[in-house]
């Protein structure tokens, strides 16, 4: 496999508490829309053409797409498999899977996984301000307090041409974020491949820093989440908000979140919606801060840049996640292939371990971050003895219709020692809406007590 690791991402993958790493220089920046997208990514393909250049064109709209439906139906319905990666040949392409996608293979290769691969499409596309902000934030933006905080940043890409782990993290953390909101059932696959309900919910996002285009985002929140759930019965009427920072995880910062439980009729600080606490909204089989593959405070974990990778992993997923209903979709031990497509692209690699000291249900976790985006696609998480322990995956899918950015929130995770995988966040088909009919006090712990069910 071609690798593309860059030299100075590698030395400067760690820095000290205390430490600020500094922003690149006028010289460097003025790459970033020359032989770099105004993101960051390389503007090239790779050199046997499997990656093409990035076109600045955006998501086409396709034919039968009906305007203002937000559903996003696939925008390449011409597009057919190159090849499939099966149980019988993955080997031959080990070095452009990830080592979760290796293990799913040696675990469930034999029981029909497989990976139809498709045309790549680098069509990721940001708001002009977004693009404009970017290239202030790369002479301007700076990590500090060992990588909790990041001072200087207004609403963009913090680290576009990134020198250390956790810049490409932040990235990920604080990405373009399209208002929205949606109807959407997660479901767990039991070790005896029966499909469970976890949750119904409908949700709220709203992503304050980016309504103010020419403000340092200082203290204002990325997103501001709401989950109002209806499902299972024991759930119903139950309510999560959630405030995530824009800027800073220090200590007496970073998230906010309240609870809204039916059984006490009061709304709550929720101080354990947070790092390894099982999430009940996919019945405990993931994590808190395994969500959107990651979320959360870094501070637990010790960070190192591994480079850049050419990998396989799931992109345009706009099939299965806007026009396939959940429940035809689950296999019994995997999703149905047949409906993810997977594209070669360029990926950020990071590995982290956990310090010395600190508690938490992995030792370690490996990300892959989307060059074009800055959306965590995969992920590996591994016990306390070192074993890896769950696989996961994110299922992009480009916007159009006059909306920039990506619909990045659907995720799920396999759980190779007790043989059970979840979907989370995947619209039920055609409901998501881009954009929301609720702001302000509706995002607040008062919102939620008007909203509780008594």
């Amino acid at each position: 496999m071609q690798k593309h690791i860059l030299a100075a991402a590698l030395c400067l993958s760690a820095f000290s508490a205390g430490t600020a790493l500094a922003a690149v220089s006028p010289e460097q920046a003025a790459r970033l829309g020359q032989d770099l997208t105004p993101l960051g990514a390389e503007m090239a393909g790779n050199a046997d053409g499997s990656i093409p250049a990035w076109d600045p064109a955006g998501v086409p709209t396709p034919p039968g797409y009906v305007s203002g439906s937000w559903n996003f139906i696939n925008p390449y319905p011409d597009d057919k498999p190159l090849y499939q990666i099966n149980g019988t040949n993955w080997q031959e392409y080990a070095e452009n899977l990830t080592v979760g996608t290796q293990a799913m293979f040696k675990k469930y290769g034999g029981d029909g996984f497989f990976m139809d691969i498709y045309p790549t499409h680098r069509n990721y596309k940001a708001p002009d301000f977004v693009v404009a902000n970017t290239l202030k934030n790369a002479t301007g933006a700076t990590l500090v307090a060992d990588g909790q905080k990041i001072e200087g940043n207004y609403p963009g890409v913090p680290f576009p041409m990134p020198q250390a782990a956790l810049e490409v993290m932040w990235n990920h953390m604080i990405r373009y974020g399209v208002e929205r909101e949606l109807d959407y059932d997660t479901y767990y696959v039991d070790s005896s491949g029966k499909p469970v309900l976890a949750t119904s919910a409908h949700s709220y996002s709203l992503f304050p820093m980016y309504d103010e285009p020419d403000k340092i985002v200082g203290d204002t929140p990325w997103t501001m989440l709401r989950i109002n759930y209806n499902a299972p019965n024991r759930r119903a009427g139950e309510i999560l908000l959630v405030h995530e920072p824009g800027a800073n995880y220090t200590e007496g910062a970073g998230r906010s979140a309240w609870q809204y439980l039916t059984g006490q009729r009061r709304v709550r600080l929720a101080p354990a919606v947070s790092f390894d606490t099982p999430n009940p909204g996919v019945a405990g089989t993931s994590t808190y801060d395994d969500s959107f593959i990651y979320n959360g405070s870094p501070e637990r974990f010790d960070w190192k840049l591994m480079g850049k990778k050419e990998i396989y992993i799931p992109y345009n997923a706009h099939r299965f996640v806007f026009e396939e209903e959940i429940l035809d979709t689950l296999g019994e031990k995997f999703i149905n292939p047949e409906v993810i497509r997977w594209e070669k692209h360029r990926v950020w690699v990071v590995d982290s371990t956990l310090k010395e000291g600190k508690r938490h249900l992995y030792s370690r976790r490996t990300f892959y971050i989307d060059e074009d985006s800055w959306t965590a696609v995969a992920g590996e998480m591994y016990d306390g003895r070192g074993e890896l322990w769950r696989v996961q995956y994110a299922y992009p899918a480009g916007l159009y219709d006059g909306v920039t950015g990506s619909y990045d929130a659907s995720y799920g995770s396999y759980d190779l020692l007790q043989n059970i995988y979840n979907i989370n966040a995947k619209p039920i088909p055609g409901k998501l809406k881009i954009g929301s009919s609720q702001q302000g006090k509706y995002f607040t712990p008062k919102g939620m007590a008007r909203g509780g069910v008594r």
